[in-house]
């Protein structure tokens, strides 16, 4: 028809469209990569007990707060053998951070022990470091994963609790940035061997998510191979994943 044009793409138009495409998902994926340093968000120490945690902690009258759940403790056993987890310790916020220091500790008021020395006295002396909850190690915390957190941004602000035999100064709960390990489930040995197998079908993108890629990759074969080339390169080197922002298992 007349005012119509054609334009004809020969073979070296195709991949070079391709691997532009290509490039540009690859420059979009780098960018999900951020500092591998959780930045820590500690709690204020005259923070209240209106904190989302206070059904599950109680405030003792140093002001740090202390695991409520007692069930876990031994009744009628020697006080010197009491977990930490069942004793209310008392610290010198002056002391020197990272110093090995002794502190005075009691049992918790549901917690009855018997004296070591028959004195009728319940304090026991522990040793631990001077340093405040937030700046425990990450292995001596437990974190609650929120489900539906972006890999992209890589990282997600949660509440993470302090374990209970570690013995530190200040809120055992606070927020802090971790990793983002969410997953739905999408197995990496799965879908590489999509990728090697079925992936100038275009099943490997399918299976992760990724629908208009796949279909631009069914109906140009592969992208001639070329696309499927580089899919099984992008996902053995973990940068392509699904589209939902969650991580392999």
């Amino acid at each position: 028809m007349l005012g119509q044009r054609c334009i004809r793409l020969n073979t070296r138009s195709v991949v070079y469209l391709i691997m532009s495409l290509i490039l540009t998902h690859i420059r979009i994926t780098q960018t999900s990569v951020n500092s591998n340093n959780p930045e820590v968000i500690p709690t204020k120490l005259e923070k209240t007990s209106t904190d989302n945690d206070r059904n599950a902690l109680t405030i003792n009258n140093s002001g740090n707060k202390i695991l409520s759940d007692t069930s876990h403790c031994p009744n009628e056993t020697l006080c010197s053998d009491l977990p930490n987890s069942c004793l209310n310790c008392q610290y010198n916020p002056q002391c020197i951070y990272g110093a090995e220091i002794n502190v005075t500790c009691s049992p918790k008021p549901t917690v009855s022990c018997v004296p070591a020395d028959g004195s009728g006295g319940t304090e026991v002396k522990r040793k631990t470091l001077c340093r405040y909850c937030y700046q425990t190690e990450r292995w001596e915390q437990a974190c609650e994963q929120k489900g539906g957190c972006n890999s992209i941004d890589s990282q997600f602000k949660t509440n993470c609790t302090v374990n209970g035999e570690i013995l530190c100064m200040g809120h055992r709960t606070f927020m802090k940035k971790v990793p983002c390990n969410w997953t739905q489930g999408y197995r990496w040995s799965t879908t590489l061997i999509l990728s090697i197998t079925l992936g100038g079908f275009g099943v490997d993108r399918f299976f992760l998510g990724h629908w208009q890629e796949g279909i631009g990759k069914l109906f140009s074969f592969g992208g001639l191979g070329v696309w499927t080339l580089i899919d099984v390169l992008l996902i053995s080197l973990h940068y392509l994943g699904p589209a939902d922002g969650s991580l392999y298992i």
